[in-house]
């Protein structure tokens, strides 16, 4: 029995989605938003922007309004949650109301240069599923930090089918179909980076150098990055609860073999059994390693735990909807 054939033509005039995760970021969406007008108007396609208000308190609808009125045709949806779920969750709340044939994610500060996009489109009609943009260079992020991230996607795709391009972030375009196949995956504790990798589908890497900030400072912190890290770790990898197992094994093997050589040397030489402050420091290390292991087998039943919950993902307050995309999908179900 053969299979459906799945329509890949993507001549014509397409739609295209722009989907915008914010976080009081009003001053830069009032600089980017006529930059990707501008953009999105030389790449022969229709679209709208999908702009979420992850509990923002600026005057977001005032910029937004502002901009309709000076364009050709409106164009925008906004959403505002009911408060701050993380842009992961709002990230999933603009890929599910958005309407384009494809979807393209970016950030509100204006890092991800608009300019690009004309290549990125092109990608996608010459048949890639996924156009991952990957920063050239970090120069503007520490060494540090920057190392860190690259041991961390380095240990996290160990031993795993799937690889997460080195320097990508959210900034990509993906194809309807990638999109419908991201919206069923039912996981409350969302990883981005690594659901759109573990996905797969025929990609394409395009570099960029990622612009200053438009305005304001960035919303992400350390604690916030070690989150996202632990989110990801168990989410996609195995592997500490195997380096848990591994340790395990490796001291018993120590003691059973430490216990041998004391009873030989007891036996053997007549030595008394000596060593109080060896024995108190063994028990002081072997306490730390079981609450370490603890701790590492809490964060994989805490996962569990917030899945079996189901509560949604994110609430929904408010959704301003003046997308001529939602215009015309009323318009072929015949609702005036």
């Amino acid at each position: 029995m053969s299979s459906p054939s799945i329509n890949l033509n993507r001549a014509g005039r397409k739609a295209i989605s722009v989907v915008l995760p914010v976080l009081n970021e009003a001053a830069s969406l009032s600089l980017l938003l006529p930059e990707l007008a501008a953009a999105l108007s030389r790449c022969d396609v229709d679209w709208e922007l999908v702009i979420v208000n992850d509990g923002g308190s600026d005057n977001l609808e005032e910029v937004v309004a502002r901009f309709e009125k000076q364009s050709l045709y409106s164009n925008v949806q906004l959403l505002r949650l009911s408060r701050n779920f993380g842009k992961e969750a709002a990230l999933t709340a603009g890929l599910a109301a958005a309407r384009g044939d494809a979807v393209l994610c970016m950030d509100g500060d204006g890092q991800h240069p608009p300019e690009l996009i004309q290549r990125m489109v092109a990608e996608w009609r010459s048949g890639h599923d996924m156009v991952v943009a990957v920063q050239s260079d970090r120069k503007h992020e520490n060494r540090l930090l920057a190392y860190a991230k690259q041991r961390f996607y380095r240990f996290l795709q160990s031993g795993e089918r799937f690889t997460i391009p080195p320097n990508a972030g959210d900034f990509r375009l993906m194809d309807r179909r990638v999109v419908q196949a991201l919206m069923q995956m039912p996981e409350r504790a969302r990883f981005m980076k690594g659901l759109y990798a573990w996905l797969g589908f025929k990609t394409s890497i395009v570099p960029f150098a990622a612009a200053e900030r438009m305005a304001g400072c960035s919303k992400f912190r350390l604690g916030q990055l070690l989150d996202l890290a632990s989110l990801g770790m168990t989410s996609f990898s195995m592997r500490p609860l195997r380096m848990v197992s591994a340790v395990g094994a490796i001291i018993s093997l120590c003691a059973l073999a430490y216990g041998v050589y004391i009873l030989g040397e007891t036996l053997i030489y007549g030595n008394p059994v000596s060593g109080w402050a060896t024995l108190a420091s063994g028990i002081m290390l072997l306490s730390g390693i079981q609450l370490l292991c603890l701790g590492v087998i809490a964060e994989y039943l805490g996962r569990v735990f917030e899945e079996t919950k189901q509560r949604p993902l994110y609430i929904l307050d408010e959704r301003i909807d003046h997308s001529i995309l939602g215009q015309q999908e009323l318009a072929k179900k015949g609702v005036s």
